[in-house]
């Protein structure tokens, strides 16, 4: 194989590497479990949950006072391991 070619197949091997990490939705069964534990947890409303790098996130989820907040989930226990301030 030629050097480009060699670069080439790296490059594209790498890029597929990047899709397989790619924002994933959840299963019907598991989102309704994650929309669930958000109402207890007191959060009204939110945009996207999904899987990402092995981390549910939820995306804009706003509680009860109106703060806004991307989430990151446990997708074990679903318990909320990060919370970041919009």
């Amino acid at each position: 194989m030629r050097p480009p070619l060699i670069l080439a197949a790296l490059a594209l091997s790498l890029g597929l590497g990047t899709l397989a990490h790619a924002d994933q939705k959840l299963p019907p069964d598991q989102q309704a479990k994650v929309e669930a534990m958000l109402r207890q947890e007191g959060f009204t409303k939110w945009d996207e949950i999904e899987l990402d790098d092995g981390m549910i996130e939820v995306d804009d989820a706003i509680d009860a006072a109106g703060k806004k907040f991307d989430l990151k989930l446990d997708p074990q226990s679903l318990a909320i391991v990060k919370r970041k301030a919009e």
